[in-house]
């Protein structure tokens, strides 16, 4: 079973074994409105946590999306690129950017998990 973990950038890791797939939370996907462009890295490529992976944009704003933990691009989501309003509809399934082979597992536990994500979205307003 996937554990998820949450940054306060709104991007979440579900970790499977070694291998996280890294996306964008509901609450990011309606701040940014309608999704209208992304761009995703290639896939080989190794990001350090914090580094941007991958860029989106919106009808309202462009947004960095940064790698919640550090690791190695496994495997990027072409469909979306193709249709990105896809984030929109399904963020946290067939909306997600890259799968990661996450390098240090200790990083995630700086992440929330989903009850520290919820209570940190409260407080937001």
């Amino acid at each position: 079973m996937a554990d998820t973990r949450y940054t306060k950038d709104h991007e979440y890791i579900q970790v499977t074994g070694d291998i996280g797939v890294v996306g964008i939370t509901d609450y990011a996907q309606q701040q940014l409105g309608d999704i209208v462009f992304v761009e995703l890295p290639e896939v080989g490529r190794s990001f350090g946590k914090g580094d941007e992976a991958a860029v989106v944009e919106s009808v309202k704003a462009a947004s960095e999306i940064y790698a919640p933990v550090g690791g190695e691009v496994i495997e990027v989501n072409a469909a979306i690129e193709g249709e990105p309003a896809v984030v929109n509809e399904d963020p946290t399934g067939r909306g997600w950017f890259l799968k990661l082979r996450v390098a240090d597992a200790a990083e995630l536990g700086d992440l929330m998990d989903e009850g520290a994500y919820r209570q940190y979205v409260a407080t937001l307003g």
